[in-house]
């Protein structure tokens, strides 16, 4: 475990893009082989504004870095955070604490505060507005989400006390399981159901994007499972009956087109608040 954190402190640059770019390949080619729906669409087009949206979070992410950094170093310097007020523990529990909260803080709570806040859930309706989900999706966030995402993250970081190399690692897991929760493929139901106990798998996930309430207003985890199960918020629906989009949104060119897309958040739209009004 030592090993592993001492990489992850350091990690190269280029290291971190291969994980990106190793995992949209991966997963891309897996969806090709054994899909959950046989979708009729040319993926590249489809994955244009997706791989834009990538490519501004990435960008976003780098420039606050050192927000990290500098927060990181500090919790560090002062014994701060929730983990390092627990009692001593062996490394293994210690990082794993470290991911489990950072998991809640940077994407549990995030996405949670995102559905129930009507601003937030227009810049976040950028992601739920792919008609076809696949792997690309994962990262389909609006340049504002990324920066609200990037604060809870930060906001995480200080609060369970957090050093760079669990960070680091926490980020590289969130990325990885972002890409495989989105990937357009079908696994096998009792592995997909065994897998869901602890970590958030693709059938789990894709019940958030279906396209109608109460769905929609659940399993916010990416990484861990545990949350959405502790808080109430895990629900299931037959993955065969899941429809992608958002029902009040419904303009399948439009949330294709990278110019709409970029203009959404600040559409006059309305959140259904109960299933009435989704008749």
């Amino acid at each position: 475990m030592e090993t592993i954190i001492n990489y992850f402190e350091t990690i190269p640059s280029a290291h971190r893009s291969m994980i990106l770019v190793g995992g949209i390949t991966f997963f891309w080619l897996l969806e090709g082989s054994v899909p959950l729906f046989g979708f009729k669409y040319n993926k590249w087009k489809h994955a244009w504004p997706n791989l834009f949206f990538t490519a501004t979070t990435v960008i976003i992410n780098f420039v606050l870095a050192f927000l990290l950094l500098r927060t990181a170093d500090w919790v560090q310097a002062n014994n701060f955070g929730l983990i390092n007020w627990l009692p001593e523990m062996p490394l293994w529990l210690y990082v794993l604490l470290g991911v489990l909260f950072l998991d809640f803080f940077g994407a549990y709570l995030a996405h949670l505060v995102e559905h129930k806040v009507k601003p937030l859930w227009m810049v976040h309706l950028v992601h739920h507005s792919d008609h076809k989900v696949d792997t690309t999706t994962a990262n389909r966030h609006h340049p504002i989400e990324s920066v609200i995402r990037f604060t809870f993250t930060l906001l995480g970081v200080f609060l369970v006390g957090t050093p760079i190399g669990i960070i680091m690692l926490y980020q590289s897991m969130s990325l990885i399981f972002t890409q495989f929760t989105h990937a357009n493929i079908k696994m096998p139901r009792k592995l997909d159901k065994l897998i869901s106990f602890i970590f958030v798998s693709p059938d789990m996930h894709k019940v958030h994007h279906h396209n109608l309430l109460p769905y929609t207003d659940s399993n916010y985890g990416n990484i861990f499972s545990i949350w959405d199960r502790l808080l109430g918020t895990y629900m299931e629906l037959d993955r065969e009956k899941i429809v992608y989009g958002v029902d009040t949104f419904p303009d399948e060119a439009k949330n294709s087109s990278l110019q709409e897309l970029l203009k959404q958040p600040f559409q006059g739209y309305r959140k259904p608040t109960n299933m009435e009004e989704l008749k």
